[in-house]
């Protein structure tokens, strides 16, 4: 027993439903001819996996079956090594004629008369000439019967290059979710929360590197009773994943890899300037202690001359008048290269001697122009050609073919040969006057201790207005930083940029690489501020208001603003988990951000400044006070300091202050600002949230086809910078939208997604939100006693009631779906509450919705006059979805009244509102009702043309609105209760219904209608 965890050896297989769809379909052709089909990926993708599983299925005919070997790159060793496991090796000798037709009659005598399956994994590995004939033999295939050739190759590559023209299919990283779901199977979901993410994180969608790190924990490790070594990838893990790949046809190839992987760390983007490597793999030393050996090509050929060096990197050397500094994107071209390449001549110059010194900045970057000095005896410089197979050149920028060759060139590297490629990196980029970038790269090519360069390292990361460059920047600096304080304190500063960055999982790592000790209450108080923030956007939101308050407590003294900003940053916790009281204590403990608005740190993680902190405070104070005259005048004061407002901070505080206010257009202008700030000034991390106050104001304007935009683009922006309890909020606000367009698939999916987050980190708002959801696609599917079961505990007084801020939100809908259920008792109890909360303003749908429930509780002889207020108080609302409900409503109590001139006129006025905003579910409800009520409308019939379509298509409209209820499951009091007839009339029409369709029980009218429906929404 080692103690660590056991895989299943066939582990399964999780994100490739469409890939095995495509390759198990190549054994099925091979009954009328022949097929190839090629499978590129880094390794660890699961080409491997894939290929075996097709060679398992085969049970037609014979499989040949080759693992490809290194050993086999001489001249055609590839090609015999196949035909020799095919039983016919070449008798002769091979060349670019020969080799291909050898193949073909090897696969021709394995065949005999039944469909051979060639399996050949990591064709890669052969040698060029074997590549070649093995496609020039492919492209051949049906003259040598039914042949399926199914190859897979580490791409993209020579071996793609080899393979152009035939059928590819390249793998590529798993979805987040689908690697989720490969780790909890293989653990039986008993990961540490946090190991979890950060295993997640780690294996970058490669299902064997996720599992070779699974396998390298104990249990007590993976469950967080013990430490987990770090990193979770070491160079062990790493290279044991991806073997020899990348390959390095010489030292000097290995060396370009190892420089490109080393330009690309804390990159912003994982990309290098083809430039900058070029000119440090100029000044790398030579020699048995130096990083570069010989850098002639294979077989022991001299240096290339200047014209093949040019060639290699696919441009000519005729410009020298471009600087070496990084383009940007659209500034990227080959023109770089070629500077660059006549910036650090070839020969004698190549030569870096005075490439040793501490800072990174020798002999070689002193005249800025590339020269080096004492270079007399040195190679030539020559750039490999062609480039290593794992990198691409495009537009003057070299990219990794994944990131898992990135990772796996510079983890294998001894520690020697990295600090030499930095050191060259140091070099280059300080004659270039890249203090910053020169300074990083010199701080890793020395080993810890290292107090100077700590010290410069940090002061220059101070003012760099790249957070994630930044941050990498600190963390340096405290790693190069003696145990005590100023360490901490670098750890610490290095936190918070990362948290501006958009990383809080990656704060939260720094803060724990700090550790404890003695540190001022000012350092203390900025780690918990991170902590804090990190937590509200990825954490249980009760421990982020602890560690908020502690700040606020800490920087009181030495920092009054950033402690009133933790303060007001602990009430948005409280907030966020639908507690009163907290949220009341906490913005009574901001009043600090009345302070001075200057103070230590001024660009830390509080998301509060001091001119608009202290009307917020005072307005959301009054609100939760139930003072709502007085919250009114400084909430509208925030909101209108923000038209001149440009921090995005600010603006997103007016967003919410008027999301308060119920003044939709200022919310969405103001989140639209701070959109727009927070992109401009690089703060990613404040992206999502922007983007998801622009998705409720629109989605309370009724504009849910421009709150999905928002959302979709904020849970993209949430997910990619770590914040999942902002993607809870955009998945409850994507459930909504779902909720009137009839898609139950979508919806059940973002109701899951939201409640999830909701329920492991405490987050009221979003879990009520995503249950109203739910109701509120049962009450447009018909199923108003599902929704009244659902909305019920939600918005009636009790333990289990909704988050106080939304909950009444969703009254309406409970009211109708109460009424429509027959519990008109249990829809009372809650409309005094909502009236005063339509009287506060703070929703302009509020009073037309509460005319709305009052008419569905009135007598008869009151309601019509409720109905034709509420459609007044519409007309100034705006918003077609709510309109719509009332219309439907008032229609439906029209038929009822036996008034069906004025019903089909409020139904079709319904049913255009419906369509407008896209509210499917709605628009069909509707329908019917005109059917019923003896109208022809435009959209589809019952029944279709499928199966039974006939037969459905001669139901009555009552008839098919019955059937369609019975069919999801309803008892006929339910149909009867939704339908607002009596359970007798419901008794009868059911009877005609089985008698003319002749069908003898629910479940066979179940199976009629589902199928009626299915034809229905292809047609």
């Amino acid at each position: 027993m080692t103690g660590h965890t056991t895989v299943p050896t066939a582990s399964p297989i999780h994100g490739r439903s469409a890939e095995r769809r495509i390759v198990a379909a190549l054994p099925d052709r091979l009954g009328t001819g022949s097929a190839v089909l090629v499978l590129t990926g880094e390794p660890g993708l699961g080409r491997t996996t894939l290929l075996d599983e097709t060679a398992r299925s085969h049970r037609a005919g014979p499989v040949l079956y080759v693992r490809c070997d290194a050993a086999d790159a001489v001249p055609y060793g590839g090609v015999h090594a196949l035909a020799t496991a095919a039983g016919r090796p070449p008798t002769g000798a091979l060349d670019s004629r020969t080799a291909p037709q050898a193949l073909l009659d090897a696969f021709r005598v394995a065949a005999g008369s039944r469909p051979l399956l060639v399996c050949l994994d990591d064709v890669h590995l052969w040698d060029a000439p074997s590549r070649a004939a093995l496609a020039r033999a492919a492209r051949r295939l049906s003259t040598a019967g039914r042949i399926g050739l199914l190859v897979t190759a580490a791409g993209p590559g020579p071996a793609d290059r080899d393979l152009t023209g035939l059928p590819a299919l390249p793998l590529h990283p798993l979805a987040p979710p689908a690697a989720a779901a490969l780790l909890d199977e293989v653990t039986g979901g008993t990961v540490d929360p946090v190991l979890r993410d950060d295993l997640l994180e780690e294996a970058e969608g490669n299902p064997a590197l996720l599992l070779a790190m699974i396998r390298r924990l104990t249990p007590a490790q993976l469950s967080g009773g013990q430490d987990t070594p770090r990193p979770l990838a070491d160079a062990r893990i790493l290279t044991g994943v991806t073997g020899e790949w990348p390959l390095a046809p010489t030292p000097a190839a290995d060396d370009l890899l190892l420089l490109t992987a080393a330009a690309m760390r804390g990159a912003e983007h994982a990309e290098a300037d083809a430039a900058l490597v070029r000119a440090a793999w100029q000044r790398l030393p030579t020699g048995a202690d130096g990083l570069r050996g010989d850098a002639g090509p294979v077989g022991g050929a001299g240096p290339l001359g200047e014209g093949e060096r040019c060639s290699a990197w696919g441009a000519d050397c005729s410009r020298a008048d471009v600087s070496l500094r990084p383009p940007g994107r659209s500034e990227a071209r080959a023109g770089l290269v070629r500077a660059a390449w006549e910036r650090f001549p070839a020969g004698g110059a190549g030569r870096a001697d005075g490439v040793g010194g501490a800072d990174g900045a020798g002999a070689g970057g002193a005249d800025g122009a590339g020269h080096a000095a004492g270079a007399t005896g040195a190679p030539s410089g020559a750039v490999p050609a062609p480039l290593p197979d794992a990198l691409v050149l495009n537009e003057g920028r070299l990219h990794f073919t994944g990131p898992l060759s990135r990772r796996a060139v510079y983890a294998r590297a001894t520690p020697d040969r990295r600090r030499a490629a930095h050191r060259a990196l140091a070099q280059v980029l300080r004659a270039d006057g890249q203090e910053l970038s020169a300074s990083l790269h010199a701080a890793w090519a020395v080993p810890a201790p290292a107090p100077a360069h700590a010290e410069r390292l940090a002061a220059v990361a101070a003012t760099t207005s790249s957070h994630r460059l930044s941050a990498t920047a600190f963390a340096r600096a405290a790693e190069l930083t003696p145990h005590g304080p100023a360490r901490r304190e670098r750890y610490t500063a290095a936190a918070e940029q990362a948290l501006l960055a958009g990383c809080p999982r990656r704060a939260l790592r720094l803060l724990a690489e700090a550790g404890g000790g003695p540190v001022p209450d000012a350092v203390r108080g900025r780690a918990e501020l991170v902590r804090g923030i990190a937590e509200l956007r990825d954490g249980p939101v009760a421990d982020a208001r602890a560690s908020l308050l502690s700040a606020a407590a800490l920087l009181t003294a030495d920092a009054p603003a950033q402690a009133g900003a933790a303060a007001l940053a602990a009430s948005d916790a409280a907030w966020a988990a639908g507690d009163i009281t907290a949220c009341r204590e906490a913005l009574a403990g901001s009043e600090g951000s009345e302070g001075s608005e200057g103070s230590e740190g001024g660009e830390g993680a509080g998301p509060a400044r001091t001119p608009y902190g202290s009307d917020y405070r005072l307005g959301l104070g009054a609100l939760l006070d139930a003072r709502i005259d007085l919250a009114g005048a400084p909430l509208r004061r925030v909101v209108e300091r923000a038209r001149t407002a440009e921090e995005p901070e600010e603006l997103l505080r007016a967003a919410a202050a008027a999301l308060v206010l119920g003044d939709m257009a200022a919310a969405v202008r103001a989140g639209a600002r701070a959109l727009a700030a927070a992109r401009t000034r690089g703060s990613a991390a404040l992206v999502p949230q922007a983007l998801e106050y622009l998705a409720y104001a629109e989605l309370r304007a009724g504009h849910h086809a421009l709150a999905r935009t928002h959302a979709e683009e904020g849970l993209r922006a949430a997910r990619r910078t770590g914040q999942r309890n902002t993607a809870a909020h955009h998945h409850a606000v994507l459930a909504l939208a779902a909720s009137i367009e009839g898609e139950t698939a979508v919806l059940d999916g973002h109701v899951t997604a939201a409640l999830a987050t909701a329920r492991a980190h405490g987050l009221a708002q979003p879990a009520t939100l995503a249950q109203w959801a739910a109701a509120r696609a049962d009450l447009g599917r018909g199923r108003p006693l599902e929704a009244a079961d659902r909305l019920g505990p939600l918005v009636c007084p009790g333990p289990r009631r909704g988050h106080f801020a939304v909950w009444m939100l969703a009254v309406p809908c409970f009211v109708e779906a109460a009424v429509l259920a027959g519990r008109p008792e249990a829809a009372r109890t809650v409309v005094p509450d909502f009236a005063a909360w339509a009287g506060f303003g703070a929703d302009p749908q509020a009073p037309a919705q509460l005319l709305r429930c009052h008419a569905l509780l009135a007598p008869p002889e009151h309601a019509g006059e409720l109905y034709d207020r509420a459609l007044a108080l519409h007309e100034q609302a705006g918003g077609d979805f709510e309109r719509a409900r009332t219309e439907l409503l008032y229609g439906k109590w029209l038929r009822r009244r036996r008034r069906p001139r004025e019903a089909r006129d409020r139904l079709g006025a319904a049913l255009v509102g419906f369509d407008r905003c896209g509210a499917l579910v709605w628009a069909d409800q509707t329908r019917a009702e005109l059917r019923a009520n003896g109208a022809a409308t435009n959209g589809p019939a019952p029944g279709g043309s499928g199966p039974g379509g006939g037969a459905l298509a001669r139901l009555t409209p009552q008839q098919w609105r019955i059937a369609r209820h019975v069919a999801q499951g309803a008892t006929n009091r339910e149909v009867a209760r939704s339908l607002s007839v009596s359970t007798r009339t419901v008794d009868y029409h059911l009877r005609n219904v089985f008698a003319a369709l002749g069908v003898r029980s629910r479940l066979e009218l179940a199976r009629l209608v589902d199928g009626a429906e299915k034809t229905r929404a292809q047609l």
